[in-house]
């Protein structure tokens, strides 16, 4: 999944950043009428080639098709003023219109096209303002198109916020994509495919936690090691008189089966988590990767929640205080704001790329960063890490204050060598910087301007 946040709207009226970044979608197979679903997740049309689809400002959904080089100049902008999409643009019930807040991709209807789910929790429907919405953009070989778009069935609600967050997988590993969209008050809706054109999907369950109060982030991947992708819910939880942030976790199976909760936070919640899933450790389970940017006064730092066999087990942190980690913790940097895993230097361990859009680079207040922290068999480490700002050697461009470089990453082999580049955004939603991936690492040599912004879903 990936998305964009309104918090953002507070960073131009703040010396202290609000920052936040895209949460990442683990995204499987597919569901319904065909019997060869889309090669990629976001492959929307057909051509073998991955495509990224970003928010943007003003409720809109850009999507830029893939080449073998990476993103294209074919580009598409949707809104729900482009024909065939439901609701009204900028009905938001007194609020910014959040078409395209949260995106998540699949082949849901099987028909060898991925998919575009879009969410928006300020729509207004009927007569409830901000009951919110989730459309599906149907993939074809001609791309994405608006003409029969199809919205999630949901009985609407006043303020209930449905597509706060949605996420795609396998939830109940029978081999179809499914959905998972959660409303801004207190629980998470799995629609199981297949999904059609006309609307209809497979069951659909609800799941409320006991101890979140508000969710705010939502996080697929497998855990457990089953065929079954895992969920996380993300948001304020209630411990000992005092509102914290908590992850929550849903094992996936023909049963979806609620489970722990943690706490990550203990004195201040993250209103706009960001996290993923990837077995750092190379242990055969899934590790959350979460951001804690509140913590140590907004210096930020990153939570591991490691994976075990029926459910997560023990937790550790890692800040820019840990050993090896390139630059110190400073109150502001937010440490966490953009985070993709990938193997980048070959090694058979997934690395995360983490931003700090915060960061102080000269004399520039928020210029920003992003560091590359090594997975390992102990967990992510600072050991031999990797740290990029715009005063790297080779990074284009000079440190700018409040660019906020690294509040969006992603780490995707977009010219199809084999190995996974870091596109790294900053407040801009229009466009990322792209360094190269080689079989060491990540390289400034080659460094280019893609014309995407680095929350597409992963």
């Amino acid at each position: 999944m990936s998305r964009r946040s309104s918090i953002r709207l507070a960073v131009a009226t703040a010396t202290a950043v609000s920052l936040t970044g895209g949460l990442l979608t683990l995204a499987t197979g597919a569901a319904s009428a065909v019997t060869v679903p889309a090669k990629y997740a976001d492959d929307f049309n057909g051509d073998g080639y991955r495509d990224y689809a970003h928010g943007n400002y003003g409720g809109q959904v850009v999507v830029v098709y893939g080449t073998a080089t990476g993103p294209g100049t074919t580009k598409k902008v949707f809104s729900q003023a482009t024909s065939g999409i439901p609701g009204t643009a900028g009905d938001a019930g007194g609020y910014a219109d959040a078409f395209g807040e949260d995106l998540a991709a699949a082949d849901l209807n099987r028909d060898g096209y991925a998919d575009l789910a879009v969410a928006d929790f300020t729509e207004k429907v009927g007569d409830k303002v901000s009951s919110g919405a989730v459309t599906i953009l149907w993939g074809r070989a001609s791309g994405l198109s608006g003409s029969d778009a199809t919205r999630l069935p949901k009985k609407s609600g006043t303020y209930q916020g449905f597509g706060k967050e949605i996420e795609t997988g396998d939830f109940d590993g029978d081999g179809k994509a499914d959905l998972a969209v959660a409303n801004g008050i207190d629980s998470v809706y799995v629609y199981r495919g297949g999904f059609t054109k006309s609307g209809t999907t497979g069951s659909i369950t609800r799941h409320t936690p006991n101890d979140i109060l508000e969710p705010s982030g939502l996080v697929a991947g497998r855990v457990t090691n089953d065929k079954a992708t895992d969920l996380f819910l993300l948001g304020q939880g209630y411990h000992d008189d005092k509102i914290t942030q908590d992850a929550w976790f849903l094992r996936g199976g023909s049963t979806i089966r609620p489970g722990k909760v943690t706490v990550i936070n203990n004195a201040e919640p993250d209103y706009s988590p960001t996290g993923v899933v990837a077995d750092f450790d190379k242990d055969g389970y899934g590790d959350l990767a979460v951001s804690d940017r509140s913590y140590n006064r907004k210096a930020g730092s990153v939570v591991v929640w490691r994976g075990g066999g029926t459910a997560p087990t023990t937790k550790y942190r890692i800040t820019q205080g840990s050993p090896g980690v390139a630059t110190a913790a400073t109150p502001g940097d937010w440490m966490g704001s953009g985070l993709s895993a990938a193997d980048t230097n070959g090694d058979g361990y997934p690395d995360l790329a983490v931003g700090v859009p915060g960061e102080k680079v000269s004399t520039r207040t928020g210029a920003g960063g992003v560091h590359i922290l090594r997975g390992s068999r102990a967990g992510l480490t600072g050991t031999n890490s990797q740290y990029f700002s715009r005063a790297t050697s080779g990074v284009p461009g000079s440190p700018a204050a409040y660019e906020f470089f690294g509040i969006d990453v992603r780490l995707r082999d977009t010219d199809r060598n084999g190995r996974p580049d870091l596109l790294v955004s900053g407040d801009s939603r229009e466009t990322s910087l792209r360094l190269p991936g080689t079989s060491s690492g990540i390289t400034t040599t080659g460094a280019t301007t893609l014309y995407v912004a680095a929350s597409f879903p992963q």
